[in-house]
Order: structure tokens, then C-alpha cells, then sequence
């Protein structure tokens, strides 16, 4: 859940970004999924941390 939590953050977080600097469609969408890749990776490190911990 996490995991998927932070893509779903990530990709809101891209697409803001991208409208505040004045993107297009396409540089949304671009900045959504390389947010969205970014803490997916970041939510699956703290998943597995998590794990391991408890």
C-alpha cells in the first residue's frame, strides 16, 4: 500500500510541477511518471525496510 500510495503522490506532485512552470499535456504526463517511478522506488525501499524491521 505504500507503494502504491507514493506513486499516486508522485504522480500529483509531477503533474503540479509541471502546470507551475508552464508544461503542456505532454510534460505532464512525463513529470507524472518520472515522479511517480521515483517514490514508487523510495515507497518499495521503505516497504521492505519496514519488513525487515518488524
Amino acid at each position: 500500500m505504500i507503494v502504491l500510495g507514493a506513486i499516486l503522490i508522485g504522480a500529483i506532485l509531477g503533474a503540479g510541477l509541471a502546470h507551475k512552470r508552464g508544461g503542456k499535456m505532454l510534460d505532464k504526463l512525463q513529470y507524472s511518471a518520472g515522479f511517480g517511478i521515483a517514490l514508487g522506488i523510495l515507497g518499495l525501499f521503505i516497504t521492505v525496510f519496514l519488513n525487515r524491521a518488524y
